[in-house]
């Protein structure tokens, strides 16, 4: 019987890396106190009052890689990083991008998934097409994402409606209070998907990388968690969730 090549490297690769895992992983038993805004659907949200979604999965592997089980709070997106830098967490994960400003306060792991921003209107808008047409127009936005920034920096003309909460963003869209809403792309295919009535603009407006954000304190959880994404990309876990969450290439 042939073995694919590919595989079998692979295969030793995750061998590899789980035997000296024992090695390299501190704290092993000890809780990792994570936080997260469970309202970026298919990243992270609430399902029969449990947490669920492709972040938490990951989350959740990583911990059994570590042998330290996981324990979830649920924080309004603009307290993740205040959780980290007041030490009341160890980890945020909830469709957090890479920056340097947050840099400055937190360490990230490497990249884990890639996304950006996109526009969402409603189906029957004719009136925005591509990124300038947001111009003058109102854009919903989630508090404390990197949409505002960018919005503010790059699309001065803009008419920012900030709210709380994801779910409150696209509503706004649906029901025509405001002309779209900028977003992370996985969180606005998810909605397109699920409810219908509206389309994502095929240019984005950014291409982001997503992380685990750690607490400067932890530098060695932070190795920990890039050595545990490692063996779960070797062993297919990884690929298996991404499957699972994301099962069309286009999303």
């Amino acid at each position: 019987m042939q073995v694919n090549r590919r595989t079998l490297l692979n295969s030793l690769f995750a061998i590899g890396l789980s035997c000296c895992s024992g090695l390299a992983f501190s704290q092993p038993g000890e809780p990792i106190n994570a936080v997260t805004d469970a309202t970026f659907p298919p990243l992270e949200f609430i399902d029969n009052n449990k947490f669920s979604g492709f972040d938490i999965e990951l989350v959740e592997a990583i911990g059994k890689q570590l042998n330290r089980p996981v324990q979830w709070t649920s924080v309004d997106f603009k307290g993740l990083i205040p959780s980290l830098t007041s030490a009341r967490a160890d980890i945020a994960v909830s469709g957090i991008y890479i920056t340097p400003e947050r840099e400055q306060v937190v360490n990230f792991t490497k990249p884990y998934l890639t996304g950006g921003l996109v526009v969402v209107v409603k189906n029957d808008n004719t009136t925005i097409k591509k990124q300038a047409d947001l111009a003058d127009k109102s854009v919903s936005v989630q508090v404390g994402t990197k949409s505002v920034a960018w919005l503010h920096s790059n699309m001065p003309k803009v008419r920012v409606v900030e709210v709380e909460k994801n779910q409150q963003m696209f509503n706004l869209v649906s029901i025509g209070r405001v002309d779209a809403a900028v977003t992370g792309k996985p969180a606005a295919f998810q909605y397109a998907r699920t409810k219908g009535g509206v389309r994502i603009l095929p240019e984005p407006l950014t291409a982001e990388e997503y992380g685990i954000a750690v607490g400067k304190n932890q530098p060695q959880l932070r190795d920990d968690i890039n050595h545990a994404i490692e063996i779960l990309k070797a062993n297919g876990e990884y690929q298996k969730l991404m499957d699972k969450w994301f099962p069309s290439a286009g999303q």
